[in-house]
């Protein structure tokens, strides 16, 4: 018996998952190993509606950002939480090396909703500024 090595998704697969999830329905390009999507996120019914930009070069980790409203606006003068440094910041949405998130993994059914979870989270966090998302943050530098 011959064994196989178990293929991660390509970047063109994981446009094709994107494009047919009822959760993220949006539009996105794929060319060279590299995928880019946008869509709106309304996280809660009362909540306002987010445009998020997920970009995933093959073999790497999905960067996810909100592209508008830019949080950084509607948290004032809070520091942000769980998010790294970035034009906007990226979102922080599970701990890196513990394999919540690994190339094995559909973006669409971690990813996505993992965002949603954030920005519910997050918009609890510009009421209450307690963030109650849960989870460990790495220290990163700010430079």
């Amino acid at each position: 018996m011959i064994g196989h090595r178990k293929r991660h998704p390509t970047a063109a697969q994981q446009y094709f998952y994107l494009r047919h999830s009822s959760i993220c329905r949006g539009d996105g390009t794929w060319r060279d190993r590299r995928l880019v999507w946008e869509f709106p996120v309304m996280p809660s019914p009362l909540g306002r509606t987010y445009r998020v930009r997920i970009e995933y070069q093959e073999q790497s980790v999905p960067e996810v950002r909100v592209i508008d409203p830019d949080p950084r606006i509607l948290a004032g003068d809070r520091k942000l939480p769980h998010i790294y440094p970035g034009d906007p910041p990226l979102l922080c949405l599970y701990l890196p090396g513990t394999r919540e998130w690994s190339p094995d993994l559909l973006i669409a059914t971690t990813i996505v909703p993992w965002t949603y979870l954030w920005l519910f989270f997050f918009e609890e966090w510009l009421l209450t500024n307690e963030w109650k998302g849960g989870g460990e943050h790495p220290e990163v530098n700010d430079e």
